[in-house]
């Protein structure tokens, strides 16, 4: 009977499995696909920022991509060569040569990898909501100019009495109906995915003067077969400290914007797909920090997640798998290996078309309404933050966003510190409300009127908190120009960590000239003066 029922278990399973599983896996492979194609104008055009050829930028994006959907912080995330990434490391392509960008890879690798070890992707969770929202309007504006090149010749936007310029914009808006229209008919492929082999086969059947894949890339770069596979091994540059010295200021810098870019993307694709888990900001700098290093070791040039991409892969239904990722590059390796000629016709309107939608649904258009509905300081950093992801690079522009923010913070933290006293002519209690910390000590301290009060003095803090060294000090002050005038001082209402952090102030010095009064004081006082 037993014998029996393990093939019956074993055969229920495959049954779960078939009816639970194959959708998601047929949902997660086909956004793959429509991701993929939507990945190589991208990776040709950051491939040309570099300095390096087209082919270099989209296997760095079949690697990088793989090993970053494999081990990354959650389902949903595209990874490929970025823009933010390339303009980084372009300068040391110029001077170097494209071998240094894989060395760079690999180091950069390496250190998002131990920033992730250590927990360090946690301060991502420092970064304001306003900045957030800065971000994607930013990044939005970003790859709408990068997809208006497009439409341009000569510098100049293409008429559309000009035959080439007629198709661009026409295969364009098409695709954009078509994605639209699609799912209003079918559910089962994702719209961009049908969007754009619809737009292909009409472009193709009716020889239509559409620029190509190919016309963008070069004809060498879909030549395909096994010629074009990348070789396995470390990077062609000497290994000495001077390579190093040379590699490392700029890997830094790669560490660092490709872990804020893709852990920026990781809780935007978090609330897209809002399906009650949280990625992993460790896993993910750990994926992207493991795919940089394969990358630079098969002559890649590095990435990190994008979010345009990962957007068309959440909104194709690929938010609920880690296989769309890595789908998303095996079916890039296929295409530039074995299906290049079909690969190479794809229009590049069509996914222009796509991109242009993309950054439709990017753009926070509910924050154009915040305006004095939120404090000016928010209103002013979303449009900081906007403005310098356009103008200099994300990095700085979250950077300067979170520095404006926390200073803003902070400013208006310090403006709380209040303080009312009661008491006669023997004994006056100060009853102090408000975080007390390296803003607030000015105000804290002008609370008090040494010369004027009694001869004991008691600091009430149950309704404040002392939150760093700037506030002990503030305290140590205050209490000296009382002892200086002979008169005590008693510090009442501590918590237990604000306690704490007084003692190891005090730790190893003389007594303090006040008294704390409780019994976890270092001078218990039960009783007072009155």
């Amino acid at each position: 009977m037993s014998s029996e029922s393990v093939p019956s278990k074993t055969q229920n399973f495959f049954q779960k499995f078939n009816a639970s599983e194959r959708q998601k896996l047929f949902k997660a492979s086909t956004s793959g696909l429509a991701v993929s194609l939507a990945m190589v104008p991208e990776a040709v055009a950051f491939a040309f920022v570099a300095g390096v050829n087209p082919l270099v930028g989209l296997w760095t994006t079949v690697v990088l991509g793989f090993v970053a959907a494999s081990l990354g912080g959650r389902p949903g995330i595209c990874s490929s060569a970025s823009g933010a990434v390339s303009v980084v490391i372009a300068a040391l392509c110029r001077s170097h040569g494209p071998a240094y960008l894989s060395a760079c890879a690999v180091v950069a690798g390496i250190l998002q990898i131990t920033a992730g070890s250590l927990g360090l992707g946690k301060l991502i969770n420092l970064v304001p909501h306003p900045v957030m929202l800065g971000f994607v309007n930013g990044l939005a504006i970003v790859m709408t100019k990068a997809q208006l090149v497009h439409f341009q010749s000569g510098g100049a936007f293409m008429s559309l009495t000009d035959p080439v310029g007629a198709a661009t914009y026409g295969i364009a808006a098409l695709t954009m109906v078509l994605v639209k229209l699609i799912p209003k008919f079918t559910k089962a492929i994702p719209p961009s995915l049908g969007a754009v082999s619809i737009a292909t086969v009409i472009a193709k059947a009716f020889s239509i003067p559409a620029r190509t894949l190919a016309d963008v890339a070069g004809a060498s770069t879909f030549v395909g077969g096994w010629s074009v596979v990348p070789k396995f091994g470390l990077p062609k540059v000497p290994m000495t400290m001077e390579t190093l010295n040379i590699v490392l200021p700029y890997a830094v810098t790669m560490a660092a914007v490709g872990c804020l870019e893709s852990l920026l993307t990781m809780q935007l694709v978090d609330g897209l797909v809002d399906d009650g888990t949280k990625g992993s900001a460790k896993k993910e700098c750990v994926g992207q920090g493991s795919g940089n290093i394969l990358s630079g070791l098969t002559g890649g040039i590095g990435g990190c997640a994008l979010l345009g991409q990962s957007i068309i892969n959440v909104q194709s239904g690929g938010g609920i798998s880690r296989f769309s990722g890595m789908s998303m590059a095996i079916f890039l390796a296929l295409g530039i290996v074995a299906a290049a000629p079909l690969l190479a016709s794809v229009p590049v309107a069509s996914l222009v078309g796509v991109m242009l939608l993309v950054c439709q649904s990017t753009f926070s258009w509910s924050s154009l309404r915040l305006a004095g509905k939120v404090p000016k300081l928010d209103a002013i950093v979303i449009a900081l933050v906007s403005i310098v992801t356009v103008k200099k690079d994300l990095a700085i522009a979250v950077f300067t966003g979170t520095v404006l923010s926390a200073l803003g913070f902070a400013y208006k933290q310090s403006t709380t510190m209040t303080g009312t006293y009661t008491g006669d002519d023997k004994k006056r209690t100060y009853r102090l409300n408000g975080p007390l910390f390296f803003g607030s000590t000015s105000r804290f301290e002008s609370i008090f009127t040494p010369k004027n009060d009694p001869s004991t003095v008691v600091l009430d803090f149950s309704e404040s908190r002392i939150m760093d060294h700037s506030a002990v000090d503030a305290i140590h002050n205050i209490a000296d120009k009382y002892a200086e005038l002979g008169k005590k001082v008693f510090v009442q209402g501590l918590s237990t960590d604000c306690n704490s952090l007084i003692l190891r102030y005090f730790e190893g010095r003389k007594a303090p000239p006040f008294q704390l009064v409780g019994e976890k004081g270092p001078q218990a006082y039960n009783s007072m003066p009155v």
